[in-house]
Formats: structure tokens, C-alpha cells, sequence
């Protein structure tokens, strides 16, 4: 019974004499005493050194690594050209070797600053699928950018109209077109929604088919504008004479009979024929007796 009751029991605290403490005391003070701080200095100056030479052969390695990339890059140009790889593949062949060779750039100067490259490659490709599962977006616009460039709807230089955007495709990235209009805006389109979309691409055609609509007044001599636009258009060597040029009435319209002119040209004269030809319509055909009508309302007023 008195031992259970001394096994239950709580433990009396433990009290260390007083001169234990002191002896304890002593034996920290001479050691601070003797501590050789020359020693602690010259460690600290050694591992502070090998720290900066390592900066420095980080800092090399990464000027040496882009030198090597921009070389890389131009002899991946050269070697395309030679072989007349199409320039919206050579493009995106270009932004694609230089993201993955800066990567791994990027992991030679961090194994040289003395990282472990293998727990941050791992890391880095859970986060990485992380951030695929998140932005499964932006892999989509990778895949439509190699669609684009498998299927060739458009290339490099290349006068387009895609989602509601028309100008001249100036690259094509690894994510997105980039286009210019003809008021010099730049525009991104996102590759997969381009390359989903219905696209009008004007320059795969060496010709073209300029339409004019143009209305003259009921009473005017159809024959007479008839000879005189195809007069006008005659003697400009950039309408090809074969298709032939034609003038055809289209429609009786409410108040003008609206001719239809229809000529081929090359694409590259397609701007400015028509709207030089606008001008010269309204400036000539009145000079023949056709007038030009403009919407009228007859009033009748009866008096009762």
C-alpha cells in the first residue's frame, strides 16, 4: 500500500545547489573568455569569399549562356532559311528554342550557386502542373499556335480578318498572332480562338475582284454611263483586261438605278483602284449627263 501510494505520488522538483550553478557559470564565462574570435573571423571572411566567387562564376556562366543562345538562335535562322522554311514556322521555331534554352540556362546559373536542381526541378514541376491545370487556357493557345502552323491558314505577312480584326499578320507566337492594321495598331489575338475562328485571308490569291455599286437617276442613258466608266477604266494599266471589265444594272432601286462595276486586278493595286475610282465616278460621270439621285418624298396635301 505505501509503495502504490509512492508511486502515485507526484515527483518532488528538482533544486540544483547553488554551487552547481556557479561552476556551470564559471565554466561559460572562460569559455567566452577564451574564444578565439580571430578564428570565427577568418571563417566567416573565407565563407563570405567563396560565396562572391561563386556569384561571379554565376554571373560568367550566365553572359556566356546568352552569348551561346543569341549564336544558337542565328545559326537556327540560317539553317532555316537556307532550306526556305516558311517565316511564320521560322517565328515560332525561334520563340520556342530560345523560352527552353533560357530555361535551362536558368538551372546551370542555380546549380552553380550551389541549389539542388533536382528538388527544385521537382518542385517546379508540381507547380508547374499546378499552374497547367489552372491556365489550361494558355496550353490551348500553344496547341492552336502549332495547328496554325500545320494547317497554314495565314503566314507572316499575310492581310487577314479574324475575330472581328483585320490587318497584316506580322508574327506568329508561341501563344498568340500578332497582327497590324492599317492605322498601325497591334493587335494580339489568342491562337486558339484564331485558330477556331472563320478566317478571310486576302493574300493567298495573286488577284482580285474590285465591285463598285453606283447609282444614277431614272431617265439617265444607262449605255451612256455604261461607256464611260468602261472608258475610264480602260486606259489604267492596272485593270487586267481579261476578265474583262463589266458594267451591269443590278437593281431598280427605290430612287437610283444602281450599276454594278466589277474589274480584276492585282492584290497589291486592290486599295488604291477602289477608292480612286470612287473619286473619279463622282467626278466624270456628271461631266456625261448622269446625275447621282439622293432619296426624295413627295407631300400631297389635299384640302378638304
Amino acid at each position: 500500500m505505501w509503495n502504490l501510494l509512492a508511486a502515485d505520488a507526484p515527483a518532488a522538483p528538482l533544486i540544483v545547489p547553488d554551487s552547481i550553478q556557479k561552476a556551470k557559470f564559471a565554466e561559460a564565462v572562460n569559455r567566452l573568455v577564451n574564444l578565439d574570435f580571430s578564428e570565427i573571423l577568418r571563417n566567416l571572411l573565407s565563407e563570405s569569399l567563396w560565396v562572391v566567387i561563386k556569384i561571379v562564376i554565376a554571373l560568367i556562366v550566365y553572359y556566356i549562356g546568352r552569348w551561346v543562345l543569341r549564336r544558337l538562335i542565328r545559326l537556327v535562322d540560317v539553317a532555316m532559311e537556307r532550306r526556305n522554311v516558311d517565316q511564320s514556322l521560322r517565328v515560332f521555331t525561334r520563340s520556342s528554342v530560345r523560352a527552353i534554352f533560357t530555361l535551362l540556362l536558368i538551372l546551370i546559373v542555380v546549380s552553380t550557386l550551389g541549389v539542388n536542381v533536382t528538388s527544385l526541378i521537382a518542385v517546379a514541376s508540381a507547380a508547374t502542373l499546378a499552374i497547367g491545370m489552372a491556365l489550361s487556357g494558355t496550353a490551348q493557345n500553344f496547341a492552336g499556335g502549332v495547328m496554325i502552323l500545320l494547317m497554314k491558314p495565314y503566314r507572316v505577312g499575310d492581310y487577314i480578318s479574324a475575330q472581328g480584326q483585320s490587318g497584316t499578320v506580322r508574327e506568329i507566337k508561341l501563344f498568340s498572332t500578332v497582327i497590324t492594321t492599317t492605322d498601325n495598331q497591334t493587335i494580339y489575338i489568342p491562337n486558339n480562338s484564331i485558330a477556331t475562328a472563320i478566317i478571310d485571308n486576302y493574300s493567298t490569291a495573286e488577284l482580285r475582284r474590285v465591285d463598285w455599286t453606283v447609282g444614277i437617276s431614272y431617265g439617265d442613258d444607262v449605255d451612256t454611263a455604261r461607256r464611260t466608266i468602261l472608258g475610264m477604266l480602260e486606259g489604267d494599266p492596272r485593270i487586267l483586261p481579261d476578265p474583262a471589265p463589266v458594267v451591269w444594272v443590278a437593281a431598280l432601286a427605290d430612287s437610283s438605278v444602281n450599276l454594278t462595276i466589277r474589274v480584276w486586278t492585282r492584290n497589291e493595286d486592290y486599295w488604291n483602284v477602289f477608292f480612286e475610282y470612287n473619286e473619279r465616278y463622282y467626278k466624270e460621270l456628271p461631266k456625261a449627263g448622269i446625275n447621282f439621285p439622293f432619296p426624295q418624298m413627295d407631300v400631297h396635301v389635299k384640302n378638304d
